[in-house]
């Protein structure tokens, strides 16, 4: 069932992976889960961005025109799904150096529910101030980790001290990736893909 495993992530982690980790729903579970979820940032943060206005600062609050948010949204969402995708096969090509066999489908379940904090931080964006939207945007950061680190030993099905290892080679690899999107979201601003503000 999609979002089946969503409260379980925040009350007790360590038994939903469990859950996951037997049930193995398969790959139409996870991609539901994540093709739903990824949802919440765009669409929470278009409607800051053209409703409520942006605050950075003691200013007046920063709208985006309809046509350039629905840009913006819409790529952040293939980014969101396409890190989800990445950290799964990275997680799968890491695999073999851990002394684990995972196929590509618990390698998907664990990046997706692992990427559900992080999708949840969207919500943030309803309340469209800079500083509290990057706030609660690190404390997803940080439980996304600790779900990762929680579930590497019990969906790859190896000891902990080895998951401690694997988990913290995908959380570097994940950073890495994160640094890769956030380079070509500058290149696509500066070839005139940026957004256009309302005045």
């Amino acid at each position: 069932m999609i979002l089946g495993h969503l409260v379980g992530l925040y009350t007790h982690p360590k038994k939903e992976w469990k859950t996951i980790g037997e049930r193995h729903e398969g790959v139409s579970s996870s991609i539901g889960h994540a093709l739903l979820l990824a949802l919440i940032p765009p669409v929470c943060a278009y409607y800051a961005s053209v409703n409520l206005g942006w605050q950075i600062g003691a200013g007046e609050p920063i709208f985006m025109t309809p046509q350039s948010a629905l840009f913006i949204v819409s790529a952040m969402y293939l980014a969101l799904l396409g890190g989800v995708a990445a950290l799964a096969y990275l997680t799968l090509w890491m695999s073999r150096t851990f002394g684990s066999a995972p196929n590509y489908t618990q390698c998907l379940e664990l990046a997706a529910y692992t990427a559900t904090p992080i999708f949840m931080v969207g919500l943030a964006t309803l309340y469209p101030v800079v500083w509290f939207v990057m706030i609660v945007g690190l404390i997803g950061v940080a439980y996304s980790v600790y779900l990762l680190y929680t579930g590497v030993p019990i969906l790859m099905e190896i000891p902990e001290e080895r998951g401690f290892i694997y988990a913290s080679s995908v959380v570097t690899c994940g950073l890495v990736l994160l640094v890769a999107i956030l380079a070509a979201s500058v290149i696509l601003w500066n070839v005139g893909m940026g957004p256009v503000f309302t005045h």
